[in-house]
């Protein structure tokens, strides 16, 4: 999957007017002083700005003074300080990798700092804003670290390194959700920090991180003449002087510790490092001796404005929306209009799902039967192990007590395993249409559709029937892949590339939506972070109803499957042979929609069975679908009943959601397939 630059990568220098890079400049700093003293008027409290003026200058009573350096200012100061360092960051990151789509959410970053200051807070240890500081770099140089080492030479190739930074945060944040887990009152204090917020408790932290962000501000100098000539390619900046590589890494570095910055004083907050210096690129301003402080400037703006939205969109509990669900709102559609311009060069590439040969007669008759005796295993410890252990016997010969017990847990292992294979045919069917091994349900845009869709039903119509759920959950999945088709389809071609970046864009904007949708109803903290990690947990026998239909389309799936392995073969083979490409595509994908809304409905967003079980499985009995997807729904399985077994393990009597689990997994092996076919490409 070896990637080009795009036709919307940051432009190279070029000459600006004078006046225009001054005037925006002027413009955007009385735009931020008014959008300051606006959001230093909102609040619960009946304070205006007016107010706010009268006790800036002395003249408020002690009520008055108290909400304002207590509350208000502290928040407007954390807003500050986390755009400005957001933009920072992303006019360097974008400047020294020439990549339009580069961010520090983006590249990950943001997830790991978010990681190591959840993993501090765990810990019991108040380490104050020093401490927590520390931790967010580490965090954040550790998970950019990884990227780089994922990217390699591919740099400045948009697709493979925006993939490597999605594995990279895709992992860190399952481990973050996993220690929110550990303890209900972490998880209590760090979600709607986890989802960016600019709540302070005092003028320390935004005044230290106010502090830091001036003095890292005053290398950035010395960067603006490297940047300029760093967008007129390596080649040429190395005959002016500079020293590219190196040159490179100082940017990278100094864009990780803002990001740090921005994570320390307000939680990971996506998009607008990405979006603040597009915009100001859209206005004519190239250099980066005003492009960086405008980028700064309005990425200060945009997070502001997005607090002071989400504090007037009130949830109906009480609470307000978090900065980050918004920025997310806004970033999420941006995002998919950079893609879709993105040109990475796969749409010619031919079939990109690897091809193995396949295995006849005995052998495979022997790996099913060896996935089938795996399958019955797990299941039979999933029924033995828990806070009340079983043994043989007693399954055989219940008593009342275990019987009932055993009648739980069966429903659980049964929502697993039909579950895990539903996703495993959907991932394998997708990664035929798409022709992308990374192509996989949660990936696609296509779970979070089905959650949005689902959540919906749950929050807004709570007396509905339950079939409404599975129903809405498949509508608003397949709409999800419909809009990534259309997204990604460009000039004819299907870029499978492009199909996914589009997916994890989707993906982002879905999830703020799920998450607006959730904190709008009266659910609690813990049964949104269940919903949205995927649990088996308190099943009933009339959840399994749900999963008929897509164990109905899994089997017709696996019996037509000669139009999947012409689809494998490109675009135009299969028309020689008659095969009409968008309705057998269409009804593909309507089928892998089912699969996925189907299990979202019963087992919440799981994700990545879709990528794992079809690789595993074509690895032991080659790329024939006719072969290979018998054997990944059977792994995906096993895979999913193991994940929820552990789950209730790791932390009895407390349990680990499984799509925390499966994506503890599933994202090394992603990261696996980037660094294989890194090597690949050389």
């Amino acid at each position: 999957m070896s990637a080009v630059l795009a036709s919307s990568a940051p432009a190279p220098m070029r000459p600006t007017r004078r006046p225009a890079a001054p005037v925006a400049c002027g413009l955007a700093l009385v735009l931020l002083a008014l959008v300051f003293l606006w959001h230093l008027g909102q609040g619960a409290s009946h304070l205006g700005v007016g107010d706010v003026l009268r006790v800036l200058t002395g003249g408020g009573d002690q009520l008055a003074d108290d909400i304002v350096f207590s509350g208000r200012l502290p928040r407007t100061l954390a807003g500050l300080v986390a755009g400005l360092a957001l933009g920072l960051a992303g006019g360097l990151v974008q400047g020294g990798t020439r990549n339009p789509l580069a961010a520090p959410d983006t590249l990950g970053v943001n997830a790991g700092a978010y990681l190591a200051v959840t993993a501090a807070s765990a810990t019991g240890l108040s380490v104050g804003v020093l401490g927590t500081g520390a931790a967010a770099l580490a965090g954040a140089v550790g998970a950019a670290a990884l990227v780089y080492a994922l990217a390699g030479r591919s740099l400045y190739a948009p697709g493979r390194v925006l993939l490597a930074g999605t594995a990279v945060a895709l992992a860190a944040t399952s481990l973050a959700l996993m220690l929110q887990m550990l303890d209900e009152q972490t998880a209590r204090g760090t979600f709607f920090w986890g989802n960016g917020s600019l709540i302070q408790t005092g003028l320390t932290v935004p005044l230290w991180t106010g502090a830091a962000t001036l003095v890292l501000a005053m290398a950035v100098p010395a960067l603006v003449r490297p940047l300029d000539l760093l967008s007129l390619g390596d080649d040429t900046a190395e005959a002016m002087g500079i020293n590219a590589g190196r040159m490179r890494l100082y940017v990278l570095l100094l864009s990780v510790a803002f990001a740090a910055v921005a994570v320390t004083v307000a939680g990971p907050i996506g998009f607008v490092g990405l979006v603040a210096p597009i915009a100001v690129r859209m206005v004519g301003v190239h250099r980066h001796a005003w492009l960086l402080p405008l980028s700064g400037s309005v990425g200060a703006l945009l997070v502001l404005l997005a607090d002071g939205a989400g504090q007037a969109l009130q949830t109906a509990a009480g609470g307000e929306i978090p900065v980050g669900v918004v920025t997310a709102l806004v970033g999420g559609p941006v995002f998919l209009v950079l893609v879709r311009r993105l040109t990475t060069g796969d749409a010619e590439t031919g079939a990109s799902v690897t091809e193995a040969r396949p295995l006849t007669g005995r052998r495979y008759t022997t790996v099913v039967a060896v996935a089938a005796v795996l399958l019955v295993a797990a299941m039979l410890v999933g029924l033995s192990v828990g806070t009340l252990s079983i043994d043989l016997s007693q399954m055989l010969n219940p008593d009342p007590l275990i019987q009932s017990v055993l009648s739980q847990r069966f429903t659980r292992v049964l929502a697993a395993a039909g579950g895990g294979a539903c996703l495993a045919v959907a991932g394998g069917t997708v990664q035929a249409v798409i022709r992308n091994p990374l192509a996989e349900p949660s990936l696609l845009g296509v779970t979070g559709g089905a959650a949005i869709g689902a959540v919906t039903v749950i929050t807004m119509a709570s007396t509905a029937p339950h079939w409404m759920i599975p129903a809405a959950a498949s509508l608003g999945g397949f709409l999800a892949l419909l809009l990534v088709m259309a997204v990604a389809r460009r000039k004819g071609t299907l870029d499978p590339t492009r199909v996914v970046l589009v997916g994890i864009g989707l993906a982002a904007a879905t999830s703020a939506v799920v998450q607006v949708l959730a904190l709008r109803s009266t659910m609690t903290i813990g049964a949104v972070l269940t919903w949205l990690a995927g649990s088996t947990y308190g099943r009933a026998g009339e959840d399994l109803l749900w999963l008929v239909v897509p164990l109905v389309v899994t089997v017709f799936l696996i019996i037509g499957t000669r139009p999947l392995d012409m689809l494998a073969l490109g675009e135009d083979l299969p028309r020689a042979f008659g095969l009409g490409l968008g309705r057998v595509r269409l009804l593909v994908l309507m089928g892998a929609v089912a699969l996925a809304a189907g299990t979202a409905a019963t087992i919440g967003a799981v994700g990545f069975v879709g990528l794992i079980a079809p690789h595993l499985a074509r690895g032991f009995v080659g790329s024939s679908h006719r072969r290979m997807l018998p054997v990944a729904a059977l792994l995906g399985a096993v895979l999913v009943v193991v994940a929820d077994t552990i789950g209730r393990l790791v932390i009895d009597p407390r349990q680990v959601p499984v799509g925390v689990m499966t994506a503890l997994v599933g994202t090394p092996y992603m990261i696996w397939l980037l660094r294989s076919n890194r090597k690949v490409n050389r």
